[in-house]
């Protein structure tokens, strides 16, 4: 299925924005949601993103290289990115920007929607999205079950962590300094690193989360 978001003129618009049309069902969006686009299911809608900036993509590659080359030396899970779907609710499917299965969770991360519950689930805010990454994704994530989720939001130079505290969230904002993540055991980061531009090298930054040398 083609999409084409114009203007009143019918002219492609750039974005940001994020589209919703209603009387889809799960199947349908299965069968039809492209691969090479973010859409995602919620409750009988489809949602489109639109593309992302150069600006979000960097971000979300450092912070993937960061996990990723962490949790594939301490053999500790697996470390996926969008538009890999994780079907959270019986009637959500989402496409987080990143998220880490835990171990006893990897084996299962095959075909599509994943339905594999993510220890860590890391959202990075764009202008159309930041309303729905602290509000229903948030809570969607919660009712899931997912241990931790970071809504990283590069404008305001915040992450907004939240993680399990008993049965609800337990949410801190943070600017500045050391953020430990309570689910991917020893991994942390120094949330500076985030709105430095450059971004510092991603092999400096993970060589002093593992202990092994200081920038």
């Amino acid at each position: 299925m083609q999409v084409m978001v114009v203007d009143m003129q019918k002219e492609p618009i750039p974005g940001p924005y994020l589209v919703r049309m209603g009387g889809w069902t799960l199947e349908r969006y299965l069968a039809e949601a492209p691969e090479s686009a973010r859409w995602e299911y919620v409750r009988g809608e489809v949602v489109m993103h639109s593309p992302t900036t150069a600006e979000h993509q960097d971000l979300v590659r450092f912070l993937l290289r960061l996990l990723d080359g962490y949790c594939e030396t301490r053999g500790w899970g697996k470390v996926l990115m969008g538009p890999a779907a994780v079907q959270v609710l019986p009637e959500v499917v989402r496409e987080p920007d990143l998220f880490v299965l835990p171990p006893e969770a990897a084996e299962q991360a095959s075909g599509g929607p994943i339905r594999a519950r993510p220890a860590l689930i890391i959202e990075v805010v764009s202008p159309a999205t930041r309303s729905m990454d602290l509000g229903e994704k948030a809570q969607e994530y919660e009712q899931g079950g997912v241990d931790e989720y970071w809504v990283v939001d590069a404008e305001r130079r915040e992450v907004i962590a939240h993680r399990r505290g008993g049965s609800s969230w337990e949410v801190e904002r943070v600017s500045q300094g050391r953020l430990a993540s309570a689910a991917v055991p020893g991994f942390w980061l120094e949330v500076e690193w985030l709105w430095a531009r450059p971004l510092p090298p991603a092999e400096a930054c993970l060589r002093r989360i593992r202990g092994e040398e200081e920038l």
